[in-house]
């Protein structure tokens, strides 16, 4: 199709899916329970550490969101929708935006949490991030005239930034970022003084965050040797979880496989980097990390290079299916760790050059299952939204809108996405009503949990 057929594709969508129709929710009666859906969910999480997660969703409305992708995807799912396809994040939340390093060393904006991600319908991003700064916005105290601006803010910066694409070519697309000094820039006029001498500390600090900072602050020597400090139930050696009786010799085999089924997975020069500087697996430990993600299996893993002091700590997180897939389809790849990769592939404008995945049986119980593995921490640092006055969060939802947009449109129909958002605000307008009551929708659903954990029918661990 020619660019005109495409445009004019976006527009007659206007009539079959009114713009102002994103603004309608309402939770069929024929909906999964959002509580059994976690309660489902749980099931195939270490179940030890399921209590964990629960008690961190019930720290607050926003933290029971965070947990929440799931339920929001079957709601979502009962939404309209235009039927113009993008690789989706699938939990578009804004504490999954954030800094980290380039593999040019330079401070990058951009999303950074693809557990979720596969192909899907652009507007679930968009009401995901709306909703989130409405929720977070709540919990700021902010009024509703406030609120409403910021996430209005947010979704006018996504339909501009997408019509912008829309007339770019597609090398000027791909080559699209946002690095951590024009974020600044954009927010340097709309943050107090002091959150700003904040920003500025957070950006020194995110380059100190590194393998050499993950080694002081997680490991102690042992035998002439680093090793990875227990911090039970959030840090647990792999020693620690393996039987007695079960052969040791079996472990230190898969551990073998585990690094070489990765490498596998990387490009020529990063397995290059890997095997002739003799970077050796030298330690690895159960790691509890995030909200959603608390009892999936994620390990962190101890590289050595050069010597003690040449480390790389890499971070193995387990993939199953996006929450996404029973309501928009399966995606195409068979592995889950390699959906992950791929997906964060084709959404970031940089991506780690750790990136890569892995199919492993495990020697203690058998079962087969997918990894993502990348580096622990490479520069990593997120905005604190909590702290931010309104026209903070305003901007950084607007710096969070102009990236979706652009992880949008390397994969999507830019073209007839923007030329079905149009110039108005209707948009705008029908997607922060539609924060507003999804946000009502996420307070029921946190009291709801919070009663089950009284009543005894979900074990929560709070302050874990």
């Amino acid at each position: 199709m020619t660019p005109a057929e495409r445009a004019d594709r976006g527009r007659r969508l206007r009539s079959e899916v009114p713009r102002s129709s994103h603004a309608e929710f309402e939770r069929p009666a024929t909906t999964t329970d959002p509580l059994a859906l976690l309660i489902e969910q749980s099931k195939s999480r270490v179940q030890d550490l399921v209590p964990i997660r629960y008690g961190r969703m019930l720290a607050s409305p926003f933290s029971y969101f965070r947990g929440a992708a799931l339920p929001m995807a079957s709601d979502l799912a009962a939404t309209p929708t235009t039927g113009l396809a993008v690789q989706a994040c699938g939990d578009a939340h804004l504490g999954n935006f954030g800094i980290f390093g380039s593999a040019e060393r330079r401070l990058i904006f951009d999303i950074n949490d693809f557990d979720e991600t596969q192909p899907g319908p652009w507007e679930w991003d968009v009401k995901r991030l709306a909703a989130s700064l409405e929720i977070a916005a709540r919990e700021n105290g902010f009024g509703r005239k406030q609120r409403t601006a910021i996430v209005r803010a947010a979704a006018r910066r996504y339909r501009i930034a997408m019509n912008e694409f829309a007339g770019q070519t597609n090398l000027q697309v791909w080559y699209a970022r946002a690095d951590l000094d024009l974020v600044r820039e954009q927010l340097s006029g709309r943050i107090t003084d002091r959150q700003r001498a904040a920003l500025d500390r957070g950006m020194a600090k995110a380059r100190t965050r590194d393998s050499m900072q993950a080694l002081d602050k997680l490991t102690r020597i042992v035998d002439g040797r680093p090793q990875i400090v227990a911090d039970p139930p959030l840090v647990v050696p792999l020693a620690s979880l393996v039987p007695e009786d079960l052969d040791l010799s079996g472990v230190e085999a898969e551990r073998w496989r585990l690094i070489e089924g990765y490498k596998r997975s990387l490009a020529s020069d990063r397995r290059y980097l890997l095997d002739q500087f003799d970077y050796d697996l030298s330690d690895m430990a159960r790691k509890v990390v995030g909200v959603g993600s608390v009892g999936t299996r994620c390990w962190i893993l101890l590289m050595l290079g050069r010597d003690e002091a040449d480390p790389l700590f890499l971070q193995m997180k387990e993939a199953g299916p996006s929450v996404l897939s029973q309501f928009a389809g399966a995606p195409r790849f068979t592995n889950m760790g390699q959906r992950v990769v791929e997906g964060q592939r084709l959404m970031q404008a940089v991506s780690d050059i750790f990136l890569g995945w892995q199919r492993m049986a495990s020697t203690v119980d058998g079962v087969a299952r997918d990894f993502y593995v990348r580096q622990l921490r490479d520069w990593k640092f997120s905005l604190d939204t909590a702290t931010m006055v309104p026209s903070g969060v305003s901007t950084y939802g607007e710096v969070c809108g102009w990236t979706l947009a652009r992880a949008h449109a390397r994969s999507g129909d830019r073209i007839a996405i923007a030329a079905y958002l149009g110039s108005s605000e209707t948009f705008d307008k029908a997607i922060a009503e539609f924060a507003t009551q999804y946000a009502d929708q996420n307070e029921r659903d946190y009291a709801a949990l919070d009663d089950a954990a009284k009543s005894g029918r979900v074990l929560a661990q709070r302050g874990v």
